[in-house]
């Protein structure tokens, strides 16, 4: 693969990821089967993940690389202040699905709005030459369409289906499938 390409690979994949990050959790959260502390259990098993591949995997790619282990303090606190927004937006997932909001509803605000928040703060951060006035009308245009995109989703998604048969034996051996 070309490497002016390797960036999209990249992003697709985190795409694909923070996509079903959502859907998961839920489903960690329900499977928890404790209706009051569930959602808090299965954020303990993500910051474990998270342990996993955001503390031992970069830690072994920097010995293997044998990197030095120097650490500038704005790189440092940038970095931390970024884990923290990180892990504090999925606790806000995890509140948002125990306010009753469905995981649908959910990540789709959160996916177009977070592209939101970060186009309108990189563009304060970093204003454009020309200020203001150079920022061409399709940009304003993709923000409306992200909200209109993000009230469409959420109010017309489609309901959820019956769950599913369970597989029941009788007392002659045959599995009999039953609706809950």
């Amino acid at each position: 693969m070309a490497q002016s390409n390797s960036w999209l690979v990249f992003t697709l994949m985190t795409v694909l990821f923070w996509g079903l990050y959502g859907l998961f959790l839920h489903s960690g959260q329900i499977g928890m089967a404790d209706p009051v502390n569930g959602r808090y259990k299965a954020f303990l098993f993500v910051g474990l993940a998270y342990f996993l591949t955001a503390v031992l995997a970069p830690l072994a790619i920097l010995i293997l690389r044998g990197s030095d282990w120097a650490f500038p303090i704005k790189g440092l606190t940038w970095s931390l202040i970024a884990g923290l927004v990180g892990a504090a937006g999925a606790f806000c997932v995890l509140l948002a699905f125990g306010a009753k909001g469905s995981p649908a509803s959910v990540m789709t605000i959160v996916f177009a709005g977070a592209p939101i928040i970060n186009a309108v703060l990189a563009l304060s951060l970093h204003p454009p030459q020309g200020g203001v006035s150079a920022i061409r009308p399709q940009f304003f245009v993709g923000i409306v369409l992200a909200v209109a995109g993000a009230a469409l989703v959420t109010l017309y998604k489609p309901k959820p289906g019956p769950p599913p048969a369970k597989e029941t034996v009788t007392h002659s051996g045959d599995p009999v499938h039953v609706r809950s």
